[in-house]
């Protein structure tokens, strides 16, 4: 399919609508330009660029719906890695069940690509080995990040990329291509392995008169050091964490035995081997999920946005200029360094009193600035 080969029977059965998905856009991409550039594919029945519910913003990709599965099927095909403003999109069949993505099946991870491999060569490259639904290098604003992700459909087609690709040299670099692993299980893995061979020692809790000299004298009993620094802030005043580096792990390890729980100044120290940062990714992810999972807890309602709000305005006073319309369930300004960022939501426990908000608040001035209130759609949760 996406190398332009017919599909295999039954294949097709996978995506029962005509809707492909539309990646890396232009910010300045609108439904009309999507419009324009798919329409020579066929007839269509709508585009659409996803926004961000709140402020509106572009985030970068869209769909297009055609009427037949045969003209969405030739657009991707044919149309890949087009241009549009200057800039190349991704195409995919949309999947609104997102279960096979999730699970990770059939997806690989490819390291060490040279700068010049872009979507477009990684796509050909990969599609001889079975169906791609997706596939994409990892960029910056300066270019590849020397990795990427390829998408099968199957766990064989997968298989089959990684037994023919990995250790195979691309413009003269030799390239990795392996299962894709979670990050949460890469972490375990590194935990695993780290705990047997850790020289680096993170601490925490110490006073701000500990400087590099105090804690290499605090630490260098246990054995020789590579590297002490405590970390200051842009003043040079301690934050109250540092790191120390030792040549062996029999030394790092004998620290943090003997110091972690000390009392130095009268606190109470944190000793302990230091986080890989893809480990401390996954403890974000795991914090995240954990407030994901709270936020859906919250009671039922219906939401309403608010733009330009005056910077005075915080979640009670929000809650405050709101309440005469109905039962508030939440209402939140959004924050940006302690400071709001003139938008906000309230959350009603009904869409009469949602709209009735919507209807009495919309353009009234509160401190200093007209409102901007709009009905967001009922969710089941919120």
């Amino acid at each position: 399919m996406g190398s332009g080969e017919p599909n295999p029977a039954g294949k097709k059965k996978k995506y029962l609508k005509a809707a492909l998905y539309v990646g890396d856009l232009d910010p300045d991409v609108t439904e009309d330009m999507l419009y324009k550039k798919f329409r020579p594919a066929g007839p269509l029945r709508f585009t659409r660029i996803c926004r961000d519910p709140v402020t509106r913003s572009h985030l970068g990709y869209g769909y297009v719906n055609f009427r037949f599965p045969a003209d969405a099927e030739w657009a991707l095909n044919t149309m890949n890695f087009d241009l549009i403003n200057g800039k190349p999109f991704r195409l995919m069949w949309s999947q609104p069940d997102d279960r096979l993505r999730k699970s990770g099946v059939g997806n690989i991870f490819i390291k060490n690509l040279d700068k010049s491999i872009d979507n477009r060569a990684l796509f050909y490259l990969f599609s001889a080995f079975g169906n791609i639904l997706s596939c994409k290098v990892v960029c910056d604003d300066n270019g590849s990040k020397g990795y990427a992700y390829v998408h099968f459909d199957s766990l064989a087609a997968a298989n089959r990329a990684i037994w023919h690709m990995n250790g195979v040299r691309l413009n003269n670099r030799q390239v990795y291509v392996g299962r894709f692993k979670f990050p949460e299980e890469r972490a375990a893995e590194v935990r695993t392995r780290d705990r047997a061979t850790f020289t680096n020692v993170f601490v925490k809790n110490f006073g701000d008169d500990m400087d590099d000299e105090k804690l290499k004298e605090l630490f260098s009993e246990y054995g020789p050091t590579e590297s002490v620094k405590v970390i200051k802030d842009a003043s040079g005043k301690s934050k109250g964490f540092g790191f120390v580096r030792y040549e062996t792990h029999e030394a790092a390890q004998k620290a943090v035995l003997d110091l972690h729980g000390k009392s130095i100044g009268g606190k109470v120290l944190y000793v302990g081997r230091a986080q890989k940062k893809i480990e401390r990714l996954a403890e974000l992810r795991r914090r995240f999920e954990r407030l994901r999972l709270k936020e859906k807890s919250r009671p039922p309602g219906v939401p309403i946005y608010i733009k330009n709000l005056d910077e005075t305005i915080d979640d009670e006073k929000l809650k405050e200029e709101f309440a005469s319309f109905g039962s508030i369930s939440r209402a939140k300004v959004m924050m940006e360094v302690g400071q709001g960022k003139g938008f906000g939501v309230v959350c009603f426990s009904s869409f009469e009193e949602a709209a009735k908000a919507v209807d009495g608040m919309n353009g009234r001035i509160v401190g200093s600035k007209p409102l901007h209130v709009t009905l967001g759609q009922a969710r089941r949760r919120w």
